[in-house]
């Protein structure tokens, strides 16, 4: 027995070939570069180049080579020393020795986020493998919305059926949704009568409740509101869902279930996702205060019952827990195609950066399925210190402070006590609470970018904290991801935005980081808020190699010169890295080639527009925005998605810059075989040649875009403007070439 209590709850595994590969490359690669800008430098030193109208673009190319290999040096820092984890969860106490956890679910439109979708995240969440006395759920209905409080209120009813059905016949997959539209197998039950009835009549429940939710929708939409409230302004609610059970034939324990709305005013910030979820924070610690949260987006529901033992795996380890703030898990999606032709699975953030970061002080928050130590979210404040000291910090609640000082403090209002809490908890879901308070400044989720995960990660970090990956076999949440190229480029341009104000904060990983935390996790983070730089390099390569391809000016070495195959060496040893990432963590060529184009059509697109919206936010000319991923299924959109077909319909603040840069990388390139054909300088002219060849055949679905006849193709209005653009970007750069 004493062998058994001594056994670790989870080991950690360090891949020696694959850091052994990395290493090597990072120092073939950065040779190779070293020689790179001594090609370029030496140009400069050249007696021509004072005269030659090549210099503009030299300079051109050479900076965004410079950029190129700058966030290259940065990225090498996840691949240092990657690590992944195994958990031993039957090794854990016994329940009743085990803490209590929170579960915070955060929705702000019914409209973009159907309620059904909602619910099935909640009763997920509600039928996790825990003791239910020791569940707490929390849903933040930023849009205050009748229909999501009622929504609740049905949900609540159908777990007591739910719950008990998951329990007894042992089912895996515990979001109803989910369970219903699987076709695998029921397991050791599949055959027997009186589970196939049970299974019959649970099915028939879950109906009961999607067509109670749906028609309370549309009374809603029937009746109207002539109120003032509205998504953005209406008062705190908060009510715990309770029922009368009375008429209940078996007495079924379910987890607490609670509604809170925040109070909103249009003339108050209410600092998006961050700011809901520090309400949770303050009126979970004065209902049930556990000492852990579970936080998970509103469509990201529990694919699997066990992901709280695991995570409890790294925070009841004496070695980790004095230091660990929180637990991460990949976000993971059910509705990924075969070939993801959006890329939308963040394959290399979750097998590669993630796992990178893990082997050094851990990985930053994803934003959905991490398990959050609360007092980590405490700042470094002393909470032993007198009421006035913490009321200062943490606002004027008498029941706030005592919780921070009461570890096991649990208020009556989730056992057993009012389906209505007092005053004193609606105050601290109310707009005015974090007034003079360090709330979003040094405590809870942090403000000042909509990327709020990556700003709060990285501060833990700074503060002392640690973070684990645990990536078992199994997904433990499940989500819906982006399917349509509108929504990939609208969330690409909102996250670009987020993380590059962070890069250009006081709070600069490059600067901040190094005083308080390693070199290498300050680069992982600093690669992080500038990946969005990309754009700028990018839009450079596809556009002045190609112009001076037409007019013969070369900008490489020529073929005969021994520093061609430098940059031959520098772009086969990035490909070649990539497509080796990519076939060691399950992908293929195909995966490859599809990873390649995202990235540079979020590069010219949503990565410039971020870059844009983040320099003008800097600048006082904007404020910042939030519009929440619409994750209303469209059977139209999700056929097409299926077939592997790009659907085009987007902005066209998105379509023309992309087909642009394709119109003119063909005109270029058809131009530039006709000129090297006549003045048969082959030799000089060829890396210009590959590049927009290989720019065209890597984004081929554009052109086949611009040639179908489906709803989804480029429209003919987009193609004239694309052409406009390439003709302006022609007539403005081409005096410098001549």
């Amino acid at each position: 027995m004493e062998e058994t209590t001594t056994l670790p709850l989870n080991i950690s595994h360090v891949n020696k070939p694959i850091i052994f590969t990395n290493r090597l490359h990072m120092l073939l690669h950065s040779l190779a570069l070293c020689f790179l800008f001594y090609y370029r430098v030496c140009y400069f030193f050249h007696p021509r180049a004072a005269t030659t109208p090549l210099l503009l673009p030299w300079v051109l190319v050479f900076l965004s080579e410079i950029i190129l290999s700058f966030i290259w040096i940065l990225g090498q820092a996840y691949r240092w020393n990657p690590i992944s984890r195994t958990v031993f969860p039957q090794r854990l106490p016994e329940d009743h020795k085990l803490p209590h956890i929170d579960v915070f679910i955060c929705t702000a439109d019914p409209t973009k986020e159907p309620t059904i979708d909602v619910m099935n995240t909640v009763l997920s969440a509600m039928a996790l493998d825990y003791p239910p006395d020791k569940l707490h759920l929390y849903v933040s209905d930023d849009g205050g919305s009748a229909v999501t409080l009622n929504g609740m209120r049905v949900a609540w009813k159908f777990a007591r059926w739910w719950l008990p059905f998951c329990t007894r016949y042992r089912i895996r997959c515990r979001c109803p949704k989910a369970y219903f539209s699987a076709q695998e197998s029921d397991g050791d039950f599949g055959g027997d009568m009186e589970f196939v009835a049970d299974r019959k009549m649970i099915k028939e429940k879950y109906e009961a409740f999607k067509e109670d939710i749906l028609r309370f929708r549309e009374d809603q939409d029937h009746s109207g509101d002539a109120t003032s409230i509205t998504g953005q302004n209406h008062p705190s609610v908060i009510e715990v869902i309770k029922e009368d059970r009375r008429d209940e034939i078996e007495h079924v324990d379910l987890p607490s279930l609670v509604y809170v709305s925040r109070e909103k005013k249009p003339s108050h910030p209410h600092h998006f996702k961050a700011g809901a979820l520090n309400v949770l924070y303050r009126v979970s610690a004065v209902m049930s205060n556990s000492a852990y949260s579970l936080v998970l987006d509103c469509d990201m529901f529990c694919s699997e019952p066990d992901s709280a033992r695991q995570a409890l795996c790294f925070h009841l380890d004496p070695n980790m827990s004095p230091s660990l703030a929180y637990v991460q898990f990949p976000q993971k999606f059910h509705n990924i195609s075969k070939n993801d032709i959006y890329d939308s699975q963040h394959r290399s953030a979750y097998k590669v950066l993630w796992q990178g970061m893990d082997g050094l002080k851990g990985p930053v928050l994803s934003g959905t399925g991490f398990y959050m130590k609360r007092e980590a979210l405490y700042g470094n404040y002393n909470i032993e210190g007198t009421d006035l000291e913490l009321q200062q910090k943490f606002g004027t609640s008498n029941k706030l402070i005592k919780s921070l000082k009461q570890k096991s403090f649990t208020s009556d209002l989730v056992n057993g006590g009012r389906a209505l809490p007092d005053e004193e908890t609606l105050l601290l879901a109310s707009c005015n609470y974090e007034t003079n308070t360090k709330w979003g400044q040094e405590i809870g989720f942090l403000y000042g970018t909509v990327c709020e995960d990556v700003h709060t990660g990285f501060m833990l970090n700074c503060n002392g904290w640690n973070s684990a990956f645990c990536d078992p076999p199994q997904p433990q949440f499940l989500g819906n991801s982006t399917i349509n190229l509108n929504e990939l480029l609208i969330q690409g341009t909102r996250w670009g935005s987020g993380l590059l104000d962070i890069g250009s904060s006081r709070f600069c990983p490059l600067i901040y980081g190094p005083q308080r935390m390693s070199l290498l996790q300050s680069l992982c983070i600093a690669e992080l808020t500038y990946f969005p730089l990309y754009c700028l390099p990018l839009c450079c390569f596809a556009i002045v190699p190609q112009l001076c391809l037409l007019y013969g000016f070369p900008l490489y070495p020529k073929v005969s010169d021994p520093f061609f195959f430098i940059f031959l060496f520098i772009f086969l040893s990035s490909a070649t890295k990539h497509l080796v990432e990519v076939l060691t963590t399950g992908g293929t060529f195909r995966k490859w080639v599809i990873e390649q184009r995202i990235w540079m059509m979020k590069s010219v697109t949503c990565h410039f527009y971020g870059l844009l919206d983040a320099t003008l936010k800097k600048l006082g000319l904007r404020e910042t925005s939030f519009i929440p991923t619409n994750k209303v299924e469209d059977h139209e959109q999700t056929m097409m998605y299926q077939m592997d077909k790009y659907d085009f319909r987007t902005s066209k603040m998105f379509l023309v810059p992309m087909v642009a840069i394709i119109i003119f990388n063909m005109s270029c390139f058809i131009g530039g075989i006709y000129r090297v054909a006549s003045v048969g300088d082959w030799d000089r002219m060829l890396m210009q040649l590959l590049l927009p060849a290989y720019v065209i055949v890597v984004n081929y679905p554009i052109i086949e875009g611009m040639i179908r006849k489906d709803k989804g193709s480029i429209s003919t209005s987009v193609i004239i403007l694309s052409n406009f653009l390439v003709t302006i970007i022609h007539f403005v750069l081409s005096p410098f070439l001549r």
